[in-house]
Formats: C-alpha cells, sequence, structure tokens
C-alpha cells in the first residue's frame, strides 16, 4: 500500500515577528510563523514531499492565520486540534549595534502545551513513512514528553523511520533534562540530528566527532548528522564511513532555523530513496538559500531554487 504521507513532524507552532534592526529603534514587526519542527516540515513541502503536522493549536486571534497559511502551503493538518487557549509567539530582532541576532520567547502554558498520547493515532502514523520530532517538543510538557515517545514507539513496531533532533538550548531546559529525554527515546531513534556544540551535554562527554558518532552508532542509531560551526561543515556517518561536507554558504543574514531546514531537506531527500550523504548535499543547499533572508520559514526556498544548484553537484 502507497504511504499518504512521506513525513510527519511533532511540535507546536509559533508566531514569529521579526525585524532586520534592534527593537528600540524599529517602527514595526514583520508577522509570520515558525517553530521548529514547523519549519523542518515546511522545508520538505516546499521540495514536494507530502508531509503532516501533529500539534494542538490555540483558539486566539492568530487561529485562522495559521491555519489557512498551512492550508495554502498544502500541509496535512488533519491532526492539528484545536483548544483553548493561546499560541505561543517569539520576537527575532537585531542587537542595538546590529551584529547579533537577539530572541524573546513567549511560550509558557500556550496550546501546543497540551500535546498529549491523545493526539497521536496509531492509523495516522503507519500511513506514513517517517517520523520526526525533538527535544524542543519533548520540552513543552510531560504530557507532550509521553506523545512524541508513543509515536516513535508506533513507527519502530511499524518499521517506519524515526528522526530526532535534540534542538538543546539552556533557556528552555537543563542539560540533565535534555540529556534524560534523549536517553528515554534513544533505542526508537533511527536518524539523529545533532550540532557538535552541544554533543557533549546530550550525548557523550566527548569533543570527537568520530567518537560520538561511534558512541551513537553502538546505542543502535544507525545514521547521525553532526553540524559544526567550527569546522564549518556537516559530518554524516552511516554504513560504518564517515564524510563530511563543507556549509555553502557563509553569509548570514538570519541563521534562524537553518539547522531545522537543514532537516526537512535531508529527510525529503531520505524519502525519496536517496543515501545520505547525497540527502546531506541536498539539505545543505536549503539552509544556505534559507540564511539569507529573515524568517525561519517565510526565507525557506523552493524546490526550483534549490535543484537549481543541486542538479549541478556531482554527487
Amino acid at each position: 500500500m502507497d504511504k499518504k504521507l512521506d513525513i510527519i513532524t511533532i511540535g507546536e507552532s509559533l508566531i514569529e515577528l521579526s525585524t532586520n534592526s534592534s527593537l528600540t529603534v524599529t517602527p514595526s514587526l514583520d508577522k509570520f510563523y515558525g517553530g521548529d519542527t514547523l519549519t523542518t516540515a515546511i522545508a520538505a513541502l516546499r521540495l514536494g514531499a507530502k508531509v503532516g503536522f501533529i500539534s494542538r493549536i490555540g483558539m486566539d486571534c492568530f487561529k485562522n492565520f495559521l491555519l489557512e497559511s498551512w492550508q495554502q502551503e498544502g500541509l496535512d493538518i488533519s491532526q492539528v486540534k484545536p483548544v483553548d487557549g493561546t499560541n505561543g509567539l517569539y520576537i527575532v530582532s537585531k542587537s542595538e549595534d546590529g551584529h547579533e541576532t537577539e530572541f524573546a520567547f513567549y511560550r509558557k502554558k500556550t496550546a501546543a502545551t497540551m500535546l498529549s498520547i491523545d493526539d497521536i493515532s496509531s492509523d495516522y502514523i503507519i500511513n506514513s513513512s517517517i517520523i520526526y520530532s525533538t527535544g524542543i517538543t519533548q520540552s513543552l510538557s510531560i504530557s507532550a514528553r509521553e506523545a512524541v515517545l508513543n509515536a516513535f514507539k508506533i513507527a519502530k513496531e511499524n518499521n517506519l523511520i524515526t528522526a530526532y533532533d535534540p534542538n538543546f538550548s539552556s533557556k528552555i531546559w537543563s542539560d540533565e533534562e535534555a540529556k534524560e529525554s534523549f536517553e528515554e527515546i534513544s533505542e526508537y531513534i533511527d536518524i539523529l540530528f545533532l550540532n557538535a556544540k552541544y554533543n557533549s551535554k546530550i550525548v557523550i562527554d566527548s569533543n570527537s566527532v568520530s567518537n560520538t558518532i561511534k558512541y551513537i552508532w553502538d546505542k543502535g542509531i544507525s545514521t547521525v548528522v553532526i553540524k559544526s560551526t567550527i569546522d564549518k561543515g556537516y559530518y554524516i556517518g552511516y554504513h560504518g564511513n564517515i564524510e563530511f561536507i563543507k556549509f555553502i554558504n557563509e553569509e548570514v543574514v538570519d541563521d534562524t532555523g537553518a539547522g531545522d531546514a537543514f532537516n526537512g531537506g535531508f529527510l525529503y531527500g531520505i524519502a525519496n530513496g536517496m543515501q545520505p550523504i547525497r540527502a546531506a548535499n541536498l539539505a545543505a543547499i536549503v539552509s544556505a538559500l534559507q540564511i539569507k533572508n529573515y524568517g525561519a520559514i517565510k526565507s525557506l526556498p523552493t524546490k526550483e531554487d534549490v535543484y537549481k544548484i543541486f542538479k549541478g553537484q556531482n554527487v
């Protein structure tokens, strides 16, 4: 039976308000939407994947904007449940000197924190190929953490691919909480995305990329992607090999959601039968184009823009 969906992501949606100047001087903010798993979902969708999103949405003044935006994109929102409550929000701006990107998050007690095991439909999960979620989703609430674990268990029982990114942030939770949440779900993960800066906080206390990847392989996770800002590229570990590809574009306008955009490109590639190194090359293009403009999702490239570059690569 053909799968209805290529990828399902589980997480939260947030209203994004952004400006390319500081909040002190800007007269206005641009409105869009964001969220880490949602950015991954839209990145894959714009490349041509069939994508579903599991979440809860608040019935506030932003509800219709969000639902209509997702429908226009073609996102399957049959598992997005409206509930009484508000939607989360974050603001992206520049520092006073214009050199740093600053964030302000308002995401406590939002509709997404009500995500629970009741939102996970076995029929919906097994009618897809890849299930993806993050530590950000787990951090929403205990019930959200249970929902992610349940979805991954269902996926593994039905031989689906599972993918996970801790997306660690000390602003959201502690090192111990992040590590515990990863360990809880690790036996159900097939593809793991990491940021080298936080490997030791979540996985293993080692600065060695090769040691980290081998440790993850020993845990039964077959494919590992590690982003390294120091080495300016991505390490891809699979089939006993470790390969490296460089960042394509180092001219950053706004890197909000750049890693999430990469993940969407990578999962699109895997869903379409690409080997991990080829999927990573495509994903690097997605991320490189995304950081050229402001906004996590509104700056995501189209398939046409990505393939103009990807077709010229000999990979």
